[in-house]
């Protein structure tokens, strides 16, 4: 099988008869069977795929194709699809078949993307390790003992694996881009609002951004391009006109201001090999004609504990309605109503889970409010000032995607923490609204991939992509890769 990582390829080869899209097709159904054992996909829908293969590729024959024709791709578990499995890796959806399309969905089915399966993701995308699944842990496919990240461990783990072209994922504190730097891919998290998030089982509503995880900064643009937008069934979804992502991302006069956040750089718990690959990366910015300043960003330890108190209290807010009732898993042993409450979401929910909605509903109760959660927001607000305030001199912030590279399944143990530490540089584009992009430009001694993040600033997704694209051709220029 010869394995294409680019939307333009596949096009490309289509349109000169060196393949067809029903081919295609069954050539990724091929490996996702092979692969089961990575866990990446709950569902596999080949007799539909196939279906869709046959349709659009009478398309291209008459060349009425759309945007995204050639484009196989996964859905996150938690993203509604129309008759399919939308269970959010829990038992308290389990067996749950969407009545609707999300409207990024949607969007994808318009613009010819051909659904291939449901990936795999921590329970409610609650993790960072893809290891709170009711469907079982994902493996990395660059290395079986190791977590793909999370919560979009199953969306990253397919695109590795090439069970599809491309995944949806869904970016609450890094759940896209935390995976995407596991597994050696491009993941982008568009600013808050710029995708609709009508059909995404909610987490935390402030901070939930759906994106792409992708090979290649172009196949991200165009993406994005198709599924961003106003939309009438989410109020925040904003109305911003929509740029051609396509061909802007190609363009080579994007800002080259870039700063990079010093404490991140000398944060000790930073892998010496990532802050190494970074030093290396500025200098080479530097002779490539960019300005590359250090700056100093004095609330980094604030990131972590303000993202997840504010994270938790909105978890449990979303999740309150699971309750057996109106909605979830019904308890067969409930003796009276409050047993059946108590009982349901007790086995519907897994440990993690239960962990944040216990903790959220601390933060949120009478006494406490002020304390933790009204403190948190004054943090947040303070975190954007800052942040804005750096980004209106530079086009970008750069710091680690991750402290480390993958690490081992089962190796976190009973400290949540420890795992929670992990999202210390990814929260920071949550909180403050903004787009953020992980690019794979470094490789471990280890073998292990990871990734190097940029931010910018609201509604510039258009020049953090069109960089991107840059960093990326260019990065043969860099050691390591």
């Amino acid at each position: 099988m010869h394995i294409r990582r680019s939307l333009d390829s596949i096009r490309k080869d289509i349109r000169a008869r060196k393949t067809d899209l029903v081919s295609l097709v069954k050539e990724y159904i091929t490996r996702a069977e092979e692969n089961k054992d990575l866990n990446a996909l709950v569902e596999l829908y080949p007799d539909e795929a196939l279906r869709s293969a046959e349709i659009i590729q009478e398309k291209f024959e008459n060349g009425s194709e759309g945007k995204l024709a050639g484009l196989v791709i996964a859905l996150k578990a938690n993203l509604s699809y129309k008759d399919h499995l939308t269970s959010a890796a829990s038992c308290s959806l389990s067996g749950y078949r969407s009545l609707y399309n999300a409207t990024a969905v949607k969007k994808l089915i318009d613009a010819d993307a051909i659904i291939i399966g449901s990936a795999n993701c921590d329970e409610f995308a609650m993790g960072g390790t893809n290891e709170t699944s009711y469907h079982g842990p994902v493996k990395n496919p660059i290395d079986h003992d190791r977590v793909p990240g999370g919560s979009s461990g199953g969306s990253a783990a397919a695109v590795a694996a090439d069970l599809c072209l491309a995944a949806l994922g869904s970016d609450t504190g890094g759940s896209i881009r935390q995976p995407a730097s596991f597994c050696g891919l491009v993941g982008l998290k568009p600013g808050y609002g710029r995708v609709s998030r009508y059909g995404l089982i909610a987490y935390g509503s402030s901070f939930d951004q759906i994106g792409p995880i992708t090979w290649t900064a172009e196949d991200a643009a165009a993406i994005l391009e198709v599924i961003a937008g106003k939309d009438g069934f989410d109020s925040t979804a904003s109305s911003e006109e929509v740029p051609g992502y396509t061909k802007l991302v190609k363009q080579n006069d994007f800002p080259r201001k870039i700063a990079f956040l010093k404490e991140a750089m000398e944060h000790k718990g930073l892998d010496q090999e990532i802050r190494d690959r970074m030093e290396g990366i500025c200098s080479e910015l530097r002779e490539s004609g960019f300005t590359v300043d250090p700056v100093s960003f004095p609330l980094l330890d604030s990131l972590v504990p303000a993202y997840y108190v504010m994270a938790m209290a909105e978890a449990s807010s979303n999740l309150a309605r699971y309750e057996g009732v109106h909605y979830g898993h019904r308890s067969t042993k409930a003796t009276d109503s409050r047993d059946l409450y108590l009982k349901s979401r007790s086995e519907g929910f897994g440990t993690e889970v239960k962990r944040r909605i216990m903790t959220g509903t601390f933060v949120l109760s009478a006494g406490y409010y002020d304390a933790y959660y009204g403190k948190a927001q004054k943090v947040r607000r303070l975190i954007a000032e800052k942040t804005n305030e750096i980004l209106d001199e530079y086009a970008y912030i750069m710091l680690p995607t991750t402290p480390r590279p993958a690490f081992g399944l089962g190796t976190m143990g009973d400290d949540p923490v420890a795992l929670y530490l992990e999202d210390i540089f990814t929260t920071h584009a949550n909180l403050a609204g903004i787009p953020a992009i992980s690019l794979p430009l470094g490789k471990h001694s280890s073998g292990l991939p990871f990734g190097i993040q940029f931010m910018a600033a609201r509604n510039r997704e258009a020049d953090l992509l069109s960089f991107s694209k840059n960093l990326l051709d260019n990065c043969s220029r860099y050691p390591g890769i």
